[in-house]
């Protein structure tokens, strides 16, 4: 660590104090302190009861989502707004009544103000607010610096707390610098890249994996790049941290095998179109559509609600049925039974008029029935049609056929039989009615 000049800082806080000190000691010091007390609670005062006003009166404005969140983050700050333009008229009216160095808290707390009030409303076009505060702050804190002239200490101060590894020294001063400058390029990057990626998600002539695909190389060819860029930009050597980036690679193949596998995955599932947004698909238990590709899983929405997040792996290693990879025509199967006393041939005829009568039943397609079996207590089915929309459900549709079918045959007089059993006793049983009278 190096060492800092301790006896030169030391010198400098101390000069510092003594001159707070004589300032304090002065009547309009304190003056100048009642005075933005007083700003300060009016302007809550008076905040308070004309906030909510504006800002229901923001909310009702009909435009772009984006601009009225700045609105209302500005209504939000009334007191605020209140606070400074009372300031600004108390140091107006104090410069002319006094001279402008009686006026410095005055001067202070004003520049100070309009600095945290311009960041905290800037920072709310982030979506995150926690990452929209700490934004807020470090800006705030880069502004309070230059207000009060200190901004230049600051700096050699963090530049003199390094730390020396070989030819290389890291100070806190670059450390800071490195995260900021590469946090604004993957913000700039992030926002290129949906830009993109909405730029292509909107392009029809291409299919929906391709668009999935091309959005996310842009991503990540962004990030990429900026990263590289944000470093160099530093004063950091890359080719000096070739071998570092060698040894990561290989401790994160090892370390990161699945994650890999998954991301490879994803890009071949894309490549090859097997599975796409929109499809149905069943895999093993879970049979849904898909919402979404990631990187790393693919979204199946189930029937009941759930999502499923299924790792890209899975498509690639285990069986799937994608009931519309060419087209979405799904060919379901219906089994019935029915007397022997029915004529199989009208059986036939209802059982096709029943599904026809089911509005998701294809008509260009008709349905099919024919007769499979003598059964051991009926005459065996199985009834044949289409759908084109499977995500809307398999069970459902089968349910509503039955219905139908069971509603023509009750109309038609056709029974749909059920089992009997007879039981055959090797030894006589005496069977005596509780109602009967006992034998003397």
């Amino acid at each position: 660590m190096n060492e800092i000049d301790i006896p030169d800082l030391w010198q400098s806080l101390t000069g510092q104090w003594v001159w707070a000190k004589a300032y304090l000691a002065q009547p309009w010091t304190f003056y100048q302190i009642a005075i933005i007390a007083a700003c300060f609670l009016a302007g809550r005062v008076i905040g308070g009861r004309v906030e909510p006003r504006l800002e229901n009166w923001a909310r009702s404005i009909k435009g772009a989502p984006g601009v009225l969140r700045v609105i209302v983050a500005v209504m939000r700050r009334t007191n605020w707004i209140i606070f400074l333009l009372l300031l600004a008229l108390a140091r107006t009216v104090a410069l002319e009544m006094t001279w402008p160095s009686r006026t410095y808290l005055l001067t202070l707390a004003l520049a100070l103000g309009f600095a945290w009030l311009a960041t905290s409303v800037s920072s709310r076009v982030i979506h995150n607010r926690t990452i929209a505060r700490l934004i807020a702050l470090a800006v705030f804190i880069y502004a309070a610096l230059g207000i009060v002239d200190l901004r230049d200490e600051t700096a050699l101060f963090l530049d003199r707390a390094a730390l020396q590894v070989g030819d290389l020294r890291i100070s806190a001063l670059f450390v800071l610098r490195t995260v900021v400058i590469t946090a604004v390029f993957l913000w700039f990057a992030n926002l290129l890249g949906n830009f993109f990626d909405s730029r292509i998600q909107s392009i029809d002539d291409l299919s929906p994996s391709f668009r999935v695909l091309a959005g996310k190389v842009a991503k990540i060819t962004l990030i990429g790049v900026a990263i590289l860029i944000a470093l160099s930009s530093t004063g950091i050597d890359l080719t000096a941290l070739t071998v570092f980036s060698g040894a990561v690679g290989v401790g994160l193949g090892f370390g990161l095998q699945k994650v890999v596998s998954n991301f490879i995955s994803g890009v071949i599932i894309l490549v090859d179109r097997s599975i796409k947004p929109g499809d149905t698909i069943a895999l093993g238990d879970t049979f849904g559509w898909i919402r979404e590709l990631r990187a790393r899983f693919v979204s199946v929405i189930t029937r009941d609600g759930r999502e499923f997040l299924i790792p890209n792996e899975d498509f690639i290693t285990q069986q799937v049925v994608n009931w519309s990879f060419s087209d979405k025509l799904v060919r379901l199967d219906v089994d019935f039974g029915v007397s022997y006393d029915s004529d199989p041939h009208q059986v036939t005829k209802l059982a096709i008029e029943a599904a026809t009568s089911v509005d998701r039943v294809l008509s260009t397609r008709p349905p099919v029935c024919w007769m499979t079996a003598f059964g051991a207590s009926s005459l065996d089915f199985k009834l044949r049609f289409w759908i084109t929309d499977p995500q809307a459900g398999l069970t459902n549709v089968r349910g509503q056929v039955l219905i139908a079918l069971w509603d023509v045959f009750k109309e038609n007089g056709v029974k749909i039989p059920f089992p009997h059993r007879e039981i055959l006793m090797r030894t006589p049983v005496e069977v005596v009615s509780r109602d009967a009278p006992e034998a003397d």
